[in-house]
Parts: C-alpha cells; structure tokens; sequence
C-alpha cells in the first residue's frame, strides 16, 4: 500500500498546490527494487513514470562504443522517465537501483486521471518541464559563451533547486557526484575537482561522498 506521506512529499516538490484525490493516490503504487535491479533499459517504452520514494536511482546511457555515462543519480523525491512516458518514446537512458530503492509508479490510469480531474495538474506538469527546459539550456548557454567558474557556478544551482534539502545548520545538502557536477558543467573532473576545492577553502562549499553541501 502507498504510504502518503511520500506522495505528499513528491507533489509539494514538482506540482505545489495541487491536491490528489485519495482514490486516484490509491492507483499509484510503490514498486521496492533490490540493488542493481534495472527499472527499464535504454530504448525501451516504458508504461509509467517515476519518482523515487527511497534510496537513489541511478540514470545512465550506454554509446554506440559500449562506453557507460551516469546521466545523474536521483535521490528522493525527484521525478525521472517523464519525459519518454508522456511523449510515448522510447527511453533514452536506463534506470538502475543504487542499493534498495523504493519508487511511486505513475501509470497510464493514474496519470489520464490527474491530467483530466485534477483541477492545476496540467498546468503544474507544463511548467515542472518549462524548468527543466530552461535549466538544460542555461546550461548549454554556459558552455558555449561562459568561462569554467560560470559553467560550475550554474550547475550547482540547478542541482540545488532540483534535489537540494536545508538542514537547521544553514547548509544545503546535494546528492551528486563530481563525475555528474562536470557532465552538467561541461567541464573536465579535473577542472571541476580545482573549483571544488576553491570553493571549500572560500567556506561555500563542503565536498562528501557522492554528496555536497552548499551555502544556503
């Protein structure tokens, strides 16, 4: 049985003000996956979207050369595979358990009847898109036309509006790796590993494993 809470918690992140219905969040149902466990594969179509309940959800894309690239690491309550779900394509990545994971799975019933009965869904899925949208082209703004310094500064800001969590301390917790920070950044690990430890001297940053810290 779902546990609403963690429903909750995934609306006030991605759709804020709108309220589900108890017999729709009755049609969203929570799926446990081992470690390494495979959600769907790369190419596939798949018959819902996500969100991560518990534990992280690895996302990541194999190239033609059969080279492996972590897309990111998606923590909880992050939103992932809606964008294949919704246009009806086949997944561009695979999704794969880092450790037991939990996730609400939105399907076909569930999403037709949040898109048609719930009164701000829409609108709120049309603009959880537009910032996404609007965060992967500052990003591609910065490559072509910002130096290294600029490029990081914004790929940390996306991260921390898309899976930041303040803690009473005044720190901003992260959940990323540097190999994912210099995907975003455009940047070699090298480079991103300098700006990291800059930052951590200046006090703006606490670098951990596979999490950082920000200055709130």
């Amino acid at each position: 049985m779902l546990e609403i809470p963690a429903l909750q918690r995934v609306f006030e992140a991605h759709f804020p003000g709108v309220v589900v219905p108890a017999e729709i969040a009755a049609t969203i149902v929570r799926r446990r996956l081992a470690g390494g466990r495979s959600l769907f594969v790369q190419g596939q179509r798949t018959a819902a979207f996500y969100a991560v309940a518990a534990g992280e959800i690895e996302t990541r894309f194999t190239g033609a050369d059969g080279t492996v690239s972590v897309i990111e690491n998606v923590g909880p309550p992050r939103l992932f595979g809606l964008a294949a779900f919704a246009a009806g394509q086949p997944a561009e990545y695979e999704a794969v358990a880092r450790g037991t994971s939990e996730v609400l799975v939105f399907g076909r019933e569930p999403y037709t009847r949040l898109m048609d009965e719930v009164p701000g869904f829409a609108r709120a899925l049309l603009a959880e898109f537009a910032r996404r949208y609007d965060g992967t082209l500052r990003l591609l703004q910065a490559a072509r036309h910002q130096g290294a310094a600029e490029r990081f500064a914004l790929a940390l800001a996306q991260l921390a509006r898309e899976r930041g969590r303040p803690d009473d301390a005044g720190w901003i917790e992260v959940a990323a790796t540097q190999t994912e920070l210099a995907r975003l950044a455009h940047l070699s690990r090298q480079t991103v590993n300098e700006l990291l430890q800059a930052a951590r001297a200046e006090g703006r940053l606490r670098p951990g494993r596979g999490r950082l810290w920000l200055r709130g």
